[in-house]
């Protein structure tokens, strides 16, 4: 069976219409799928109402104990139970999850090394739980998943949410045919000459790094897009969102496809 993940971050998130078109184009893909969020723009505004400043470290989040509780109620809690409540308006029956509900994404709390990170998760796919999530799918629901993972005898942990999606397609790849999309502000990934990448393959990759063509916030996510394909996954898109749920053509105008060979 076909299984298709997406993937949203705060570009989409913060932007009411087009949050509103995905979620409408989302709700019409009668097939089982999933969602995989992240926060946006809130979490920094509600941090700062409580007096909490945030802390990077090459672009990534320092979660101390504050931060977590901010993180749990506004990805766990308000932009999850919306998202949730968005579609069940739009007729499309879906359940709001995080890593700790059925023990689905488990994780351990990343190791002290030259940055201590707090409280933010690595994953460990080769235990997670998959039958909250195949229960939800089989009986026509579709999981909306905030980005906190669970670790046992501990409790929740901040994990990246293109990371989660990459893992959790890689996990379930096992029972269904996954098609994974990372949806965010760029039209796909971007070449020397900011033109469109249509196709990237594992060599193509690694020449675009050496030459600081993909950098920054983009490493992470072709990384995760690599990671899912050798986990198994049938397919990888990096989408802008002015590509919602359209089929990739392979041309210079519909998100880059990323391929092993």
């Amino acid at each position: 069976m076909d299984l298709k993940i997406y993937k949203i971050g705060g570009s989409i998130l913060d932007d009411e219409p087009i949050l509103s078109a995905f979620l409408n184009e989302f709700s019409q893909y009668k097939g089982p799928k999933i969602l995989v969020h992240g926060g946006g723009k809130l979490a920094t505004s509600m941090g700062k109402r409580m007096g909490l400043e945030e802390q990077y470290v090459d672009g990534r989040r320092i979660t101390d104990e504050k931060t977590l509780e901010l993180v749990t109620m506004v990805y766990g809690g308000l932009i999850n139970k919306n998202l949730v409540a968005g579609l069940q308006n739009l007729h499309c029956p879906s359940v709001g999850l995080c890593g700790a509900d059925g023990a689905t994404i488990l994780a351990h709390q990343r190791p002290v090394g030259k940055v201590d990170f707090g409280k933010v998760g690595d994953l460990e796919p080769e235990n997670f739980d998959l039958k909250l999530v195949r229960l939800c799918l089989d009986n026509g629901f579709s999981p909306i998943i905030s980005s906190l993972s669970y670790a046992p005898g501990q409790g929740l942990l901040n994990t990246n949410a293109d990371t989660m999606a990459s893992a959790l397609a890689g996990s379930l790849s096992e029972y269904y045919s996954v098609d994974l999309y990372f949806y965010f502000d760029k039209e796909g990934v971007l070449d020397g000459e900011a033109k469109l990448i249509p196709v990237l393959n594992e060599k193509a990759i690694e020449k675009n790094i050496e030459e600081g063509i993909i950098r920054d916030g983009m490493l992470p996510k072709i990384q995760n897009a690599l990671n899912a394909l050798k986990s198994g996954v049938r397919a990888v898109y990096i989408m802008g969102s002015q590509f919602f749920l359209k089929p990739y053509t392979g041309d210079s105008h519909a998100g880059t496809k990323v391929t092993l060979l």
